[in-house]
């Protein structure tokens, strides 16, 4: 920390002394709402204990209940946070990622490459220019880790809930509350929680079908109360079938929740949550410039035509991928992704007295799985000039959160730990293909091929001790004016050990070793002012720290200090500084029943920015890990929902963020200007709109995005053009018949005007210059989704 920071903190928080000596007086008040701005509607009488760090505002259930475009606004948050409930996410297709959903908020990136966001390798989330590495998730407290694609601490949102079962979405746009589980978020956080049981006897059912052969079947049977101290449960199961939209392949899931709550005495309770999924996903070859202007949005890969494959491994190619600059790598058979999932968490939330709680939480995750590819770069033993690279991560971690919080006059004192470990494992093998005439490697997703191994070119393990404490005071100085107040410490302590690498095959050998990423100080100072009624002033800063990415041999597009050789970590490892902040915003916020409005500006100060450099093509990468030196954001937001008339929502949110770096680069081959460039990725304009009508049973919604382009170089020389994309929604609701309730139709269009744009990018790395190998993954077309529900 810096004297200068330094200073500035102890100016804030001398200030707020002053102003809490000047108003401070023994009350019996409640604190106002300082983390989760909103609960689920379903869950607005519940009673308010002490365990929350807020109670909800009687406006934003109203509003919960009634028929919000998109947002609810943090009323009564020390920080700029804005929600998402299950009520909106119903206008979005059964099956859509919560991430998704969360595109409508200001200033967040959403991209996939398929219209729900299942399509996991093309999933992409960025927040005020971080990308999804460096931001906090989590699912009823339990961390979900940086959500890539090859997680190493964590897991998918969409493999940890069923997306059906989600009661709601807090986000924190510019730093994550002292408490959230998390050892990535630089920036801030996003928070999922899932619904309770119902107190009714009953079940829902749920059938999608659309575009690209989709199906998606979801059920869920609930217990009601079981007795008269309210014991309760819900087994759930989703299952979706969906064909690519581009070439053959599909993505296939099956997933099952569980939820039991049991109520205690005072208002406590006992919470298990229990998820399964299993997931078969076929890729979207990844694009090029090049490709795109040559071939067209459209290019895919093989899949199942085997003889093409491996025609094109022996150099003939058809006469369309011929047009392009690399026609070996435009193309292969096919590559997918295979997992299994168990999440498990119980929650203890007791009420110890009626201004004392202690709540704890205990989990654990474990991933198994594989992912193939089909290489013409790898010939087989048997002749073959292609054959299947075949990686097979693992997850096994476990842990426990525990925090008191104890209410005393107008504090709130609220400490707490958190302790993980866990196992990252990850191996890479070569199997065999078979001579062409003599079968075919058919579906890679029926089952690993362990009897085909011919090589393994590296096998390598990571352990991870997790170790956070925070301590945070929520101080209502007067009826108006709350301020917030923390810090917490943090130890990750990471290692790895290589079983095997083959340096004929890897070209390299990668470090082995331990390195701890640690700081003891991370201050955050909130607070809030309501000036006049619906009006108040908010303010944040806060310190941040991310720790060492797990990884070594570049399959993440993360900055790891563990793919450098072995002389350069040894070198480096006692003064390798892992990435930190500063985060500084400021905001207004109005809340009426009519007009909801929230504006915010924020600077961000990020320090020893470490980057992922890939140079070459994406099939055979030279990957390096630089710090880069520190970037500088500066950001404005602004958004507001109208509601005019009865059943009437109009909502629109305007962002711009200039994020840049601050100095060159220097490299082996010289000194890349990256000084004053923009950071890739991120556009710097967005404009976001929701109108959405409800008149009886009947509702619908449009709405769009527009955003400026994305850099997709650190020297700012090419690209991806900007886009206005649109979306439309209708539901009717029919009444009930017989034992079905509430039976509902609704009818879906994604990419309203069937837009040809770019989504994902940089999901191999971002190069410095434009090389010809940017790569990129284009959005879904037009496609159409219909929907029948009903509860019994």
């Amino acid at each position: 920390m810096t004297s200068r920071q330094l200073l500035t903190l102890s100016s804030i928080i001398s200030s707020l002394a002053i102003i809490s000596s000047a108003y401070a007086a023994p009350t019996s008040s409640k604190p106002k709402t300082l983390r989760k701005p909103l609960t689920h509607p379903l869950a607005a009488g519940a009673a308010s204990s002490p365990t929350s760090p807020q109670s909800t505002p009687r406006h934003a259930r109203a509003i919960a209940q009634g028929n919000e475009a998109v947002t609810v606004f943090g009323r009564g948050s020390t920080r700029q946070m804005t929600s998402v409930t299950h009520t909106m996410m119903q206008q979005s297709v059964p099956g859509t990622s919560p991430l998704k959903v969360l595109s409508q908020l200001p200033g967040v990136v959403y991209q996939s490459a398929d219209p729900f966001g299942a399509y996991e390798y093309s999933s992409q989330i960025f927040m005020r220019g971080f990308s999804q590495s460096q931001l906090g998730f989590t699912l009823d407290d339990i961390p979900l880790g940086d959500q890539q694609f090859n997680n190493y601490n964590g897991l998918a949102v969409t493999r940890a809930i069923i997306s059906d079962n989600v009661g709601g979405v807090d986000v924190s746009q510019g730093a994550g509350a002292i408490d959230v589980a998390s050892t990535s978020n630089l920036g801030g956080a996003i928070e999922t929680h899932s619904l309770d049981p119902s107190h009714k006897r009953g079940g829902s059912i749920g059938q999608t079908f659309g575009s690209n052969s989709t199906m998606r079947t979801f059920v869920r049977l609930e217990s009601g109360d079981l007795n008269p101290t309210g014991t309760r449960f819900y087994v759930s199961y989703a299952r979706l079938n969906e064909n690519l939209w581009k070439g053959s392949g599909y993505d296939h899931s099956d997933q099952v929740n569980a939820k039991f709550v049991q109520p205690l005495a005072r208002g406590s309770s006992v919470k298990v949550f229990f998820d399964w999924s299993s997931i078969q996903q076929f890729d979207y070859q990844d694009m090029t410039m090049n490709w795109l202007h040559t071939v067209g949005p459209n290019l895919a890969n093989y899949y199942p035509d085997y003889t093409a494959a491996y025609n094109a491994a022996l150099g003939h190619y058809s006469s369309t991928v011929l047009k392009t600059n690399d026609p070996l790598d435009a193309a292969y058979y096919a590559g997918t992704a295979n997992r299994v999932d168990y999440l498990g968490g119980v929650t203890l939330d007791e009420n110890l007295t009626s201004s004392l709680n202690w709540k704890t939480t205990l989990y654990a995750h474990g991933d198994s799985g594989y992912s193939t590819w089909t290489t013409p770069y790898m010939p087989s033993p048997n002749g073959a000039p292609l054959s299947q690279r075949v990686q097979t991560p693992g997850i096994a971690r476990g842990g426990f959160e525990t925090a008191l919080t104890w209410k005393i006059g107008r504090h709130k004192l609220n400490a707490g730990v958190w302790y993980e470990y866990g196992n990252f494992t990850e191996s890479r093998y070569f199997t065999e293909a078979p001579l062409l005439g003599q079968g075919t490697l058919g579906n890679p997703t029926t089952g690993f091929p362990g009897d085909k191994i011919f090589a393994t070119p590296w096998q390598e393990a990571f352990s991870t001790n997790t170790f956070v404490f925070h301590l945070q005071d929520t101080y209502k100085i007067t009826d108006t004016l709350t301020v917030n107040a923390g810090f917490k410490s943090m130890i990750v302590n990471s290692g790895n050990s290589v079983l095997t690498q083959d340096a004929a095959i890897n070209g390299t050998q990668v470090a082995q070793g331990r390195l701890e990423a640690s700081n003891a100080f991370l201050p955050q100072v909130s607070a809030i002012w309501r000036f006049l009624p619906r009006h108040e002033l908010f303010f944040d800063v806060s310190h941040n720290m991310r720790s060492f990415p797990l990884d070594g041999y570049g399959t993440n597009v993360s900055a790891t200090p563990w793919t450098a050789s072995q002389a350069s970590f040894q070198a480096t490892k006692n003064t390798l500084k892992p990435e930190t902040d500063w985060v500084y915003e400021g905001g207004y916020r109005y809340t009426s029943p009519i007009v909801s409005a929230l504006a915010s500006l924020y600077r961000i100060n990020f320090s020893n920015r470490l980057q992922l450099i890939t140079n070459n093509s994406g099939i055979n990468p030279i990957t390096a890990v630089q710090n880069v030196g520190g970037v500088t954001t500066n950001g404005a937001e602004a958004s507001v929902t109208v509601r005019p008339l009865e059943g009437l929502s109009i909502y629109n949110s305007f962002s711009y963020a200039h994020s840049t770096y601050d100095q060159n680069v220097a490299t082996s081959s010289g000194v890349e200007p990256t000084r004053g460039k923009l950071v890739p990725n991120y556009p710097q304009f967005m404009y976001k709109a929701n109108v959405t009508y409800r008149i009886g049973g009947f509702d619908t919604h449009v709405d769009g995005i527009y955003m400026s382009h994305r850099q997709l170089t650190y020297t700012n020389d090419l690209h991806a053009p900007g886009y206005f994309l649109m979306n439309f929604g209708a539901r009717y609701n029919f009444g009930n018949a017989g034992p079905l309730k509430g039976i509902t139709a609704a009818f879906n269009i994604y990419n309203l005007t069937n837009k040809t744009y770019i989504a994902t990018t940089n999901e191999l790395g971002n190069n410095f210059t434009n090389t010809g190998y940017n790569y990129f993954l284009m959005g879904a077309p037009r496609q159409f989704f219909g929907t029948i529900s009903a509860s019994f």
